[in-house]
């Protein structure tokens, strides 16, 4: 058991199967630290940016898009990112629909501090924005209180079961205009905190990630209780898009792509001041 003299961070990650795969030796104690414990508190993305805007955990999930408002008291860790390289968020419609008839159209959206809004807005900046929770889109595209949606999470793989069409995958179009991965959720720690605690929250991530590629069937097998509507095979296709060797440690040519994300937003008026992205290890 954990001495309950150690200091606690409270670690706030979004109800994911990506998030609780990565977590997994973390949650089940299967990681511990000497100096530190963690406290899980799960909430989805866009709720965690807007709680990071007032610095309300210690150790949390964020999207990059929502770095910019947040640099003044979080700092990056190198692990736990979630990236796309070659696929990512899905703009989807209930009919076959060209991505020259998107300009104009009412498009659900998860939140705009998603880095999938932002990335949207880069590829067609003419659009009425329709913020909503990410797994309603759907349910609003069908029901045609929206033209389109734009899907995160296990909804890019379960949405043409659902008969809905691909018009455009985000992460293709990143990668086919710049030869980037596309980076979204990133994981950030209080500037505030001491130099060796933020150091020893990104290593203990980093082998919590590490445990779970390695032990990947009892790590799907519990990420399977957060993953919405996807069975073993789904979830497994899931987690292996999301959780690679970024994730374990950005290196250095995601925070190349993360930059140049941030920076295009800027440029385009998207988001009100420049950053430098600063990462821990």
């Amino acid at each position: 058991m954990s001495s309950p003299e150690l200091p606690e961070i409270v670690c706030a990650h979004s109800p994911d199967s990506d998030d609780a795969f990565m977590f997994y030796g973390l949650a089940t104690k299967k990681i511990r630290s000497k100096i530190l414990t963690l406290r899980h508190v799960l909430e989805d993305i866009e709720s965690l940016n807007r709680k990071a805007l007032d610095g309300v955990y210690g150790m949390t999930a964020i999207s990059y898009h929502a770095y910019p408002y947040v640099a003044d008291k979080y700092v990056l860790t190198a692990a736990g990112s979630s990236v796309g390289d070659g696929y990512g968020p899905i703009l989807v419609a209930s009919r076959p629909f060209g991505p020259d008839e998107i300009k104009g159209k009412r498009i659900g959206i998860p939140g705009t501090l998603t880095s999938a809004y932002l990335t949207l807005r880069l590829m067609e900046p003419d659009f009425e924005a329709v913020p909503m929770a990410f797994d309603q889109i759907l349910t609003a595209v069908k029901e045609q209180a929206v033209d389109l949606g734009l899907i995160i999470h296990e909804g890019q793989l379960t949405y043409a079961k659902a008969g809905f069409y691909n018009v455009v995958d985000l992460g293709r179009w990143w990668k086919s205009k710049f030869n980037l991965p596309l980076p979204l959720g990133a994981n950030a720690i209080l500037r505030s905190l001491p130099a060796p605690v933020q150091s020893e929250c990104t290593r203990l991530l980093s082998e919590s990630i590490r445990y779970s590629l390695d032990h990947q069937e009892e790590a799907i097998n519990y990420a399977l209780q957060f993953a919405r509507d996807m069975d073993l095979t789904m979830a497994q296709k899931f987690v292996g898009m999301y959780v690679n060797d970024y994730t374990v440690d950005c290196g250095e040519l995601l925070p190349v792509a993360a930059q140049k994300l941030l920076d295009l937003g800027y440029e385009a008026g998207l988001i009100p001041q420049q950053v430098k992205l600063e990462f821990v290890r």
